[in-house]
């Protein structure tokens, strides 16, 4: 019983990661479509007009300029202090000098060209879906079989919060578990 309702629902969640893929590639492709004329990242809406197809997706890599790292440093630097709160406890939210020692580290100790290699070991993507860039990781799992899964997170979320979970949903031999339970 058990194995006939976890083959319906891989049967289910597959379908619907494939209707969500083809509605996306639909658009891709109708986008692409609209001129034979035109270079695979440009599209034409009227005769003379060029515009650049940004619903391709488009390979992604992060670098962030150090210019953008050495300012950040400064403005956390610089910032402007309240006094102290006026109770011992959380009541009036984070206390002034777990913030300072936050602070502290962001300005100081954080290594970020450590965690941007980190993430540039994953396949990076940007597509634009209703003229908003998604930017989005594409990890396929090397088991047959394995179950589409979309991971998503929210504001003040981040990619970072995800990346211990890839491998494991990805590999999950290498974790314990068996074959049939990879996602990609």
């Amino acid at each position: 019983m058990s194995e006939k309702i976890s083959h319906q629902r891989r049967r289910f969640l597959g379908i619907a990661s494939m209707t969500i893929a083809a509605t996306q590639l639909g658009r891709f492709g109708s986008a692409n479509a609209q001129s034979s004329q035109t270079k695979p990242n440009e599209t034409t809406t009227q005769p003379g007009t060029v515009h650049t197809n940004t619903t391709a997706i488009r390979p992604f890599r992060i670098n962030m300029p150090q210019e953008a790292l050495v300012d950040l440093r400064q403005r956390i630097a610089a910032t402007r202090w309240p006094d102290k709160e006026t109770v011992a406890d959380q009541s009036q939210g984070v206390q002034l000098v777990t913030i300072q020692k936050l602070a502290r580290y962001w300005a100081t100790d954080y290594d970020w060209r450590k965690a941007e290699a980190k993430l540039n070991t994953l396949p990076h993507f940007i597509t634009e879906i209703d003229g908003l860039d998604i930017h989005f990781i594409h990890v396929r799992s090397r088991h047959e079989n394995a179950l589409p899964l979309i991971v998503t997170h929210g504001w003040p979320g981040s990619i970072i919060e995800q990346l211990k979970i890839i491998d494991p949903l990805t590999n999950p031999t290498a974790h314990g578990a068996s074959a049939s339970d990879s996602m990609w």
